[in-house]
């Protein structure tokens, strides 16, 4: 079925971001998953080549084009060669927005270049050891002291990006008293006293991608790096999710058909009895599945990349498309790693690290249950 949603400057770009990734990414991604981090020089890299904020304005030394399938393209490009453990998608789609809506004319000035040139790394703390998708229960407390600034103390966990960011917007509570409007966001800084880094976490899947633990001990934050206003981290949160949510359903989406594309070159060349596997009536069905759920998994999540670039993706549907890609990722793998036997079970395999890396698209983000319970309240139940 053709895409509809890509111009030819959009080919343009991808072919560029592939030849990247090509040569950049994919010969060492194994590499990386045996040292657990992917280096700070690829991300330097990626600053240089245009990879980096695409839609932050040239004046910040960004790409000064505001439309998320220049995103899309970059999340697609990677998950086509599961290179699950470079965290662009974390910094371009889920941190920079934050700083388009919310910083300050000084906090950009003071960030966004480095942000754009790799040269800063990012990161966001909302996960707490005893908090999960219930953000407003956050314990990581900052209080105002009398000079302005915040005094910071908490701990937060499985933060992507965690040991290479030089900046990561921490959820905290500014106001004890309060609930969801106690709740502020602050930069902290690579380098602030109090701030360190706990182990980094030992994942299942995506072992190249440093996750990790962050602990925040009087940590004092000046009041200039207090993101947009006090008291209202909660409704920013709220308002950037979708796009977070939009953001894993294209990797579902696009891990989906990657799987399914290496699966049907296998099914092609596997022999068994005297015949390729996919000759067999019961491969066959299983691939006709797969590539039906996958086309129209990427169709939904096409419609709602346009919707989004118009501002009228509903917060229902980007939760639908989250909790349906994610799902539909996870029994497409899991169904290539049976066609594959026993070779699906080996990690020298990519299908096998497809497997481990999918688990978790229907954890974060918001777990796909919250996914349906938001979707459920919308329709008045």
């Amino acid at each position: 079925m053709e895409r509809r949603i890509f111009t030819e400057e959009h080919d343009q770009f991808r072919q560029m971001v592939r030849g990247f990734l090509q040569a950049e990414v994919a010969p060492f991604h194994e590499q990386w998953e045996q040292d657990g981090i992917v280096p700070r020089e690829l991300w330097k890299k990626a600053g240089a080549q245009g990879l980096l904020c695409t839609d932050v304005p040239t004046e910040y030394s960004g790409g000064g084009v505001q439309d998320f399938r220049y995103n899309v393209i970059i999340t697609e490009e990677l998950c086509n060669i599961g290179a699950s453990g470079v965290g662009f998608p974390l910094h371009n789609d889920v941190v920079v927005p934050y700083f388009l809506k919310y910083a300050s004319d000084e906090q950009k000035e003071r960030f966004l270049p480095d942000m754009c040139s790799g040269e800063t790394i990012t990161a966001i703390a909302m996960t707490e050891p005893g908090t999960g998708s219930d953000l407003a229960g956050v314990k990581t407390t900052a209080i105002q002291q009398d000079d302005g600034s915040y005094v910071v103390n908490g701990a937060k966990t499985f933060i992507t990006n965690g040991i290479t960011a030089d900046l990561v917007i921490v959820v905290a509570k500014t106001d004890l008293a309060e609930k969801h409007g106690g709740i502020s966001l602050l930069l902290v800084e690579r380098g602030m006293e109090g701030f360190e880094r706990g182990r980094k976490l030992d994942k299942i899947g995506m072992a190249a991608q440093d996750t990790a633990e962050l602990f925040f001990n009087d940590v004092r934050v000046p009041a200039e790096n207090l993101l947009g206003e006090a008291g209202k981290g909660f409704l920013y949160l709220m308002q950037a999710l979708p796009q977070e949510r939009l953001s894993i359903a294209v990797a579902g989406s696009a891990g989906a058909m990657a799987a399914l594309e290496m699966t049907l070159a296998y099914c092609k060349e596997r022999e068994a009895f005297g015949r390729p596997i996919g000759s067999f009536q019961n491969t066959r069905f299983k691939l006709a599945e797969m590539k039906t759920k996958a086309l129209i998994t990427r169709e939904f999540v096409d419609r709602c990349t346009e919707l989004h670039n118009e501002g009228k993706l509903p917060v229902d549907e980007a939760a639908m498309a989250k909790y349906w890609a994610s799902d539909v990722l996870n029994e497409v793998v899991d169904e290539c790693v049976q066609l594959h036997g026993g070779y699906g079970y080996m990690r020298e395999y990519p299908i096998a690290r497809a497997f481990v890396d999918a688990r978790v698209q229907r954890i974060y983000g918001g777990t796909n249950e919250i996914m349906k319970e938001i979707i459920g309240r919308t329709m008045g139940v």
